[in-house]
């Protein structure tokens, strides 16, 4: 089973994006010349700093005394300060855990970080801020540096599907049996990081580490808080409930958005991607998706992004066509009939070998395979 890189061998060795990161340059480099310094906190290491080369440094959102401020920009240095009284850090080194956006979930969801990080994009979109919208850019920069150098070298699948598929029905347990399966085939499991669907597919990556019994008794856990709504409180705190009694979860990755503020990310997903830009969300989730995407029968969303997904495909413009794998023959011929126009759009080009339609989503990882040559 694949277990996601070692952060710090695989990013920019530029980046600095922890305190451990920093001591091990300053001691080992002794120089930060030139280095990038992300979101660490510096206040105990002004000593090193008063004594290391800081030339060219820059350092992002990195609280540090004044006495150190004062002397990395006399070297050179571009320091960008914490900006005061946001929920959230715009220059963030890594991706969000699950503990982290809904930290304070004991007391209501309302004071949660995500909670707040939302009424805080409400607010400041209202405003039309030039400041606000620029912070919210940096954010989702600094989200999807994270992004890439958590997956540097990972096969990556993705699994879309709608937000409306309830905990306790049969679909749910497929799709999560289905993350589950993936997962154990050495995939990193992707996901638009919402509940239903996504939510599902993060579960069953989140289980493979686990035998049957502990999926089972989970489904029973989670079907007692079946949807986000009316109370997102309860419906979290079902899904902590079952990472605190089995804490050892596999990984895979959630990539939401405050755009859809009603709408909480699941917290099955060990890497969360959270951003303010629904458009750079949805792009950025296909375009990660190396090794293919399944879609499960979902509304609008999910038909957008089979098309999203196609156009590429279609062109070539990322390089070779990926598989794309239809699942629910009814729903995608007769409900919602994409299916025949994918096939039209496909006919005597390479993505045509690159796409199936199958029945059950238990023939989907086959499916994938069988695609992805």
């Amino acid at each position: 089973m694949q277990t996601m890189p070692a952060h710090a061998a695989h990013h920019d060795d530029r980046e600095i994006e922890t305190l451990d990161e920093f001591d091990a340059t300053v001691s080992a480099r002794g120089t930060l010349a030139g280095f990038r310094v992300q979101a660490v906190d510096l206040t105990d290491r002004t000593r090193e700093l008063l004594a290391t080369d800081t030339a060219g440094a820059i350092f992002l959102g990195c609280p540090m005394r004044d006495d150190a401020a004062a002397k990395v920009r006399a070297d050179g240095a571009l320091v960008f300060p914490p900006v005061p009284n946001l929920p959230f850090d715009p220059y963030r080194g890594l991706l969000y855990a699950p503990d982290e956006l809904f930290a304070g979930l004991d007391k209501g969801y309302e004071e949660t970080l995500d909670a707040r990080a939302y009424a805080w994009f409400q607010q400041t979109k209202a405003d039309g801020d030039i400041f606000a919208s620029m912070l919210r850019s940096i954010h989702d920069d600094a989200v999807s540096d994270a992004l890439d150098e958590l997956l540097r070298g990972t096969r990556v699948v993705g699994v879309m599907g709608g937000h409306a598929m309830a905990r306790g029905t049969e679909a749910y347990a497929g799709a999560a049996r289905l993350g589950r399966e993936l997962t154990r085939s050495g995939l990193t499991v992707a996901t638009g990081g919402g509940p239903g669907a996504m939510e599902a597919a993060n579960l069953g990556a989140y289980a493979a580490p686990y035998d049957d019994g502990m999926l089972t008794e989970t489904l029973r856990l989670l079907a007692k808080a079946p949807k986000f709504t009316p109370s997102i409180t309860d419906w979290a705190a079902a899904a902590f409930e079952v990472r605190a009694r089995w804490p050892k979860g596999g990984t895979s990755v959630g990539i939401p958005t405050w755009f859809y503020g009603h709408e909480p990310p699941n917290p099955f997903a060990s890497h969360i991607a959270k951003y303010f830009a629904n458009a750079t969300r949805e792009d950025g989730l296909l375009a990660r998706s190396n090794a293919g995407v399944v879609f499960l029968p979902g509304a609008a969303g999910t038909v957008q992004e089979i098309f999203d997904n196609a156009t590429p495909n279609y062109y070539e413009s990322r390089g070779e066509p990926t598989p794309m794998v239809l699942v629910d023959r009814a729903h995608w011929t007769e409900r919602l009939p994409t299916w025949p126009l994918l096939t039209a759009l496909a006919r005597e080009r390479s993505m045509e070998s690159r796409i199936a339609l199958v029945d059950r989503i238990e023939e989907a990882p086959a499916a994938l395979k069988r695609l992805g040559g």
